[in-house]
């Protein structure tokens, strides 16, 4: 009888259960917390990148895979959190939100929105960290990105998929010329992602208030990790950002991504490195400091057309410290990227913006990444602007004694400087810039006097779209300075010379 209850109680327990999925989960024990780290006892299954749930919702990711521990960075609140508590593998490695959704959005580097626009419904998420595309998979750079700065269209010319460092001290216009290019971009097929790094809240309110003002959040992304942020959120920002543009690349779209700035990154990584006690070496920084940047930077690509032809073009900004571009954080950065702009606080403060250095920065790609017409105005550019340095060196110690020619490529190099001045967020359309380029260079300027070049510049603009607007048009169309084109502009710039009188 009694086998009989057996039998009974065996299938009660198995209509019970009858339907119940049976699930496997990696726990483990919370040993240590504080800092915004956790060490866990268990979890042997840990993957690298791992998310953790912790109680309360809290979020953590598995840095350090220890023989008997794992440590855990914590993206959130760790207050709640003490030791015994119980964890969770999550089975997800730290993934973000993407698509079209996150368009004209400001979120952080979990893609939770920090707008007040309410939530985001995204339908895809992708990994953080991801390998960089191959050789195979990549195309040189053809293609420019156009900025609207005369100096960097003309001189250090960026192309789709490069990767060029903007550098300089504080307070020298570098998030500016990052901002001016996104603007630029309006009206176009550049989807903008701008990557702010440990930046206080109100500047980043400021950045994107400009950015709202101008219509550039229309087709921008803006991924804020602010300076009160836990380290792990601000280590994590870029990665995210670029998954974003990452996602855009292989729609076979274009994309651009500011990360402003990599030196904060770096040192929220080593907050990170030296709180999960990994060693520390040179300036206390990890042994992996520059791996951390260059698997960020190698994931900027052009890619072949038979793998979508889509591009992710990055401008990493590095702070220095007075002036030494010989750092160890710049100096990996600099080795990284395919060249860079430099602008230095001399040049800044004595009114020449953007405050670019022409003989420290330099574009690793060059002609190819320029328009035809732009190519043909600015190769004569960067010669005259180079002798034009030379000789203001020596000329400082007597202008007297200079003979004709000297004092005319003198006045030639004063003329170039003052129009490649340009205001904050008033980018220029590759059509006006080859025009005044062009006339400076073959010296039609060379006869206005200095302090007048500035109001002959805007003159000059407003008199092309009035009476000549084809000249510009053309240029912006062929992307190129026919013969028939020049002759037009001559007799325009002629024309112009005689009804103004400078």
């Amino acid at each position: 009888m009694a086998r009989g209850e057996d039998i009974a109680s065996i299938i009660r327990q198995q209509i019970e259960q009858f339907g119940t999925m049976v699930t496997m989960v990696d726990v483990g024990t919370v040993v240590e917390v504080g800092d915004g780290i956790a060490r866990i006892h268990g979890l042997a299954g840990a993957k690298y990148n791992e998310l953790i749930q912790f109680p309360n919702g809290v979020i953590g990711i598995a840095l350090n895979l220890e023989e008997d521990s794992v440590g855990v960075v914590i993206l959130g609140d760790y207050a709640e959190i003490k030791e015994g508590d119980e964890v969770r593998c999550t089975g997800r490695i730290a993934e973000v939100p993407v698509g079209d959704a996150l368009v004209g959005r400001v979120v952080n580097p979990l893609g939770e929105p920090l707008d007040g626009k309410g939530s985001i419904r995204y339908e895809k998420t992708r990994p953080v960290e991801r390998v960089a595309p191959n050789v195979v998979l990549r195309k040189s750079v053809d293609t420019p990105v156009h900025t609207g700065i005369k100096a960097i269209d003309s001189m250090i010319p960026i192309g789709r998929g490069q990767r060029e460092l903007i550098i300089g001290d504080r307070s020298t216009g570098k998030t500016a010329i990052a901002l001016d290019t996104i603007i630029s971009q309006r009206g176009g097929d550049l989807i903008c992602i701008y990557v702010a790094i440990g930046q206080k809240s109100s500047k980043v309110a400021q950045a994107v208030a400009i950015l709202e003002n101008y219509g550039a959040m229309e087709h921008t992304i803006v991924v804020s990790a602010h300076a009160s942020d836990p380290a792990a959120l601000q280590y994590l920002a870029p990665y995210a950002g670029c998954a974003m543009g990452e996602e855009f690349m292989e729609q076979g779209r274009d994309a651009l991504i500011i990360y402003d700035d990599l030196s904060k990154h770096a040192w929220a990584y080593r907050q990170l490195s030296l709180l999960l006690r990994r060693p520390p070496g040179r300036e206390a920084y990890p042994g992996d400091i520059f791996y951390l940047h260059s698997r960020l930077l190698e994931r900027a690509a052009k890619m072949a057309p038979e793998y979508g032809g889509g591009s992710l073009t990055a401008l990493p900004i590095i702070e220095t410290q007075a002036a030494d571009i010989s750092a160890y954080i710049p100096t990996n950065v600099i080795s990284i990227t395919d060249g860079q702009i430099y602008l230095e606080s001399d040049l800044f403060n004595a009114g020449i913006r953007p405050a670019l250095n022409v003989g420290l920065s330099v574009s690793r790609v060059g002609g190819a990444a320029q328009t035809e017409a732009m190519k043909r105005v600015a190769g004569k550019l960067r010669l005259d602007l180079a002798q034009y340095r030379e000789l203001a060196a020596f000329a400082q110690f007597g202008a007297a004694e200079l003979d004709k020619t000297t004092r005319a490529q003198l006045e030639r190099g004063q003329r170039i400087t003052e129009v490649l001045k340009q205001p904050q967020y008033v980018p220029m359309p590759m059509g006006k810039e080859v025009i005044i380029l062009y006339a400076v260079i073959n010296g039609y300027l060379d006869d206005v006097p200095i302090e007048r070049v500035r109001a002959f510049e805007r003159d000059f603009h407003r008199f092309m779209e009035m009476s000549h607007p084809e000249i510009g048009e053309r240029i912006a169309k062929d992307k190129a300075l026919s013969d028939e084109t020049e002759e037009a502009l001559k007799k325009a710039i002629a024309e112009f010379k005689e009804s103004v009188p400078y």
